[in-house]
């Protein structure tokens, strides 16, 4: 089941993350179709790509927080910190 709230949250945070990653030189889109993600093209590559989604979650004090999170299921980044998560994915883009 669909849940609005979380998938608009979720878009939002994955909005913010293509903007950063834009100024690193990526390009990146976001697939809007349930559930959200946010696909990333490597320049000069555009056969490989990765896929990124958003996942809520929860810090040491139980509040919800939202994670931006790896095709494999590893936890990427904070989705408070999109120019942080647009840094670590062009490090590990760049060694590919």
């Amino acid at each position: 089941m669909q849940d609005g709230t979380h998938d608009h949250v979720r878009s939002y945070h994955l909005h913010r993350l293509a903007t950063a990653l834009d100024t690193v030189g990526f390009h990146a889109t976001v697939k809007t179709t349930y559930p959200a993600a946010l696909h990333v093209f490597i320049p000069g590559a555009s056969m490989l790509a990765e896929c990124i989604d958003c996942i809520p979650g929860t810090d040491d004090d139980g509040r919800l927080c939202w994670y931006y999170r790896w095709s494999w299921g590893e936890v990427l980044h904070d989705a408070e910190d999109p120019p942080g998560a647009a840094k670590k994915i062009a490090e590990v883009l760049a060694a590919r």
